[in-house]
């Protein structure tokens, strides 16, 4: 374990030195992507994979005006004050635990959770869990505070209020989820027409939030797993960006342990909001058979994602393998998904 957290910690050093965006919008899946692969026995492909992936990183943003306690709220959202925003988280990382300043703002940003296509909080995930496997260091710090400065520079609410207050379970209110009218969209304009798109807000909101944190965190993983199954029926609708739709709770989910549970619930109701959103955005209208699994092992299935090479067929395999991990009865269907997407999604998307 010393020798790939090591890995990590020097690929996470080699990564802050670039910014969390490039080509105006795209985001930086460098830090997500090497914590899957250290996490999944693939270390020694992280260094290797860098090289690769960092030539198109661009610098870090010039930063602009110093933020406070007192003006912090003026600039959440605003995009080119990411540089701001990471000063900020880093000095309050260095002056409180993390875990602390995690509780004080995860009330303040899981609202948000829709910018940048919810990879703030998959970012934010991975560094998390990476805190709780390994503990605490200068990179691993400095990670949870350039995810969470990226979050609020990124900060996005969507266009409508989703309050479940029904009696379906995960499972059931994602396949009764309809689909937006045109699909072909950028996610702010697919958050645009989610209003107007029948059936919608009704679906979202069929949903059964529990009060108890046992079953709160019980129901995100069934919505986990029902998004990632999901994805092996419906991904070809959009291969890189339906992925988000599992990958995103899951991030949540891992964040729980580091979260007071009084907040648990309100996770678990943003969360799916925001997997509902990107289903409908993105999934595809009738279901396809994805690969057979088979007799792969998880391992084999991962090294396949690593080997694709695409940022995005990595992070889902990593979430497969977490819902393959907590399946009963030797169901592969969650390591197919991750096929699927391996499948579905080229190196250079």
């Amino acid at each position: 374990m010393e020798t790939t957290s090591g890995t990590l910690d020097e690929a996470l050093q080699r990564l802050h030195a670039s910014g969390p965006e490039f080509k105006g919008f795209l985001s930086n899946h460098g830090p997500m992507a090497i914590e899957a692969m250290v996490r999944n026995g693939q270390a020694r492909t992280v260094h290797r994979w860098l090289d690769s992936y960092e030539h198109k990183l661009e610098d870090v943003p010039v930063a602009k005006t110093p933020l406070t306690d007192a003006n912090w709220q003026q600039a959440l959202g605003e995009t080119d004050r990411v540089t701001d925003w990471t000063a900020y988280f880093t000095e309050r990382v260095a002056e409180r635990p993390w875990r602390d300043v995690l509780a004080e703002w995860w009330p303040r940003l899981l609202p948000g959770i829709a910018g940048a296509a919810t990879h703030p909080v998959i970012r934010l995930g991975h560094a998390v869990r990476s805190l709780l496997a390994e503990g605490e260091n200068a990179p691993r710090l400095a990670e949870f505070a350039h995810a969470l400065g990226y979050w609020a520079a990124r900060h996005l609410l969507l266009p409508t209020a989703v309050r479940p207050t029904g009696r379906a379970t995960p499972a059931e209110a994602l396949a009764a989820v309809p689909r937006i009218a045109d699909q072909r969209v950028v996610p702010v304009q697919g958050y645009a027409q989610l209003p107007e798109t029948e059936g919608w807000l009704t679906t979202t909101e069929s949903l059964h939030v529990p009060d108890d944190p046992e079953a709160v965190r019980q129901s995100l993983t069934a919505l986990v797993r029902a998004a990632t199954l999901n994805y092996g029926d419906y991904g070809h609708g959009n291969g890189i960006m339906l992925v988000h739709a599992a990958t995103a709770p899951n991030a949540v989910l891992r964040i729980l342990p580091a979260l007071p549970q009084n907040l648990w619930a309100p996770s678990f109701t943003v969360a799916w909001a925001a997997t509902s959103a990107i289903t409908a955005i993105y999934a595809a209208d009738t279901p396809r058979r994805a690969p057979d699994a088979g007799s792969l092992t998880p391992e084999e299935v991962f090294a396949r994602a690593v080997a694709n090479g695409n940022e995005h067929a990595i992070k889902f395999a990593d979430t497969a393998l977490d819902v393959a991990a907590a399946s009963e009865d030797g169901d592969t269907r969650a390591l197919s998904a991750a096929l699927n997407a391996v499948a579905l999604i080229d190196v250079d998307d």
